[in-house]
């Protein structure tokens, strides 16, 4: 999309200097973006996040990053705005986040033994009304999870705000034998295609 100058609205070289808003509850997220930038400010966007009939994986993920910036670019005119959204995929679909012990025992039960993708997508949305994506997908592999291992692990609590069900930078970790792609896109906000995105619109030096 090309930019479209408004009137009331910063052009040119004033851009650069517009504050940073990241679209996000997620504590990760914020983690991982302060490894890039040191002045941003973190809101949530509140999206529907369900998939639409048909939409297939590489297109519903950047589909919410885009959604989830976008409402905060709605309320934030002069801001630059980022969003992003990740999503376990098995055999072609989403596993979503489980919402209880039983479902992230499903989910783990699922992807012990086998390999799935992960797809993380960001979207930067800017103060001229320009918008730019980047995805990034990764292959990571299980072991054979033990039965008792997952129950444990459910019931910490940390499965269930999580995308399939773990978290790679948590006690998963132990069970994961292989990643091909990128480790910080499978926590959830993938660093490479987010500095990339963020070089070129003049937030960080090139």
């Amino acid at each position: 999309m090309n930019p479209v100058s408004e009137p009331g609205r910063e052009t040119g070289a004033d851009l650069a200097g517009s504050r940073l808003i990241l679209a996000s509850a997620s504590p990760r997220r914020r983690e991982l973006l302060a490894v890039l930038v040191e002045d941003f400010e973190v809101r949530p966007a509140d999206i529907d996040e369900r998939r639409r009939d048909g939409e297939q994986p590489e297109d519903h993920v950047p589909r919410l990053a885009v959604d989830k910036a976008r409402a905060l670019a709605r309320v934030s005119p002069h801001a630059w705005v980022i969003g992003s959204d990740t999503e376990v995929v098995l055999d072609g679909a989403c596993l979503g986040k489980p919402g209880d012990e039983a479902r992230a025992c499903e989910m783990l039960r699922s992807l012990s033994g086998r390999s799935h993708q992960v797809y993380s997508a960001v979207a930067l949305v800017g103060p001229d009304c320009s918008m730019k994506t980047a995805l990034s997908v990764s292959e990571v592999r299980f072991e054979a999870i033990p039965e008792d291992w997952i129950r444990r692990y459910a019931a910490s609590g940390e499965p269930l705000d999580k995308a399939g069900g773990y978290a790679i930078q948590g006690r998963a970790a132990a069970w994961i034998s292989n990643l091909d792609g990128s480790y910080s896109g499978v926590v959830g906000l993938p660093l490479f295609e987010t500095a990339r995105l963020l070089r070129d619109a003049g937030l960080m030096p090139a």
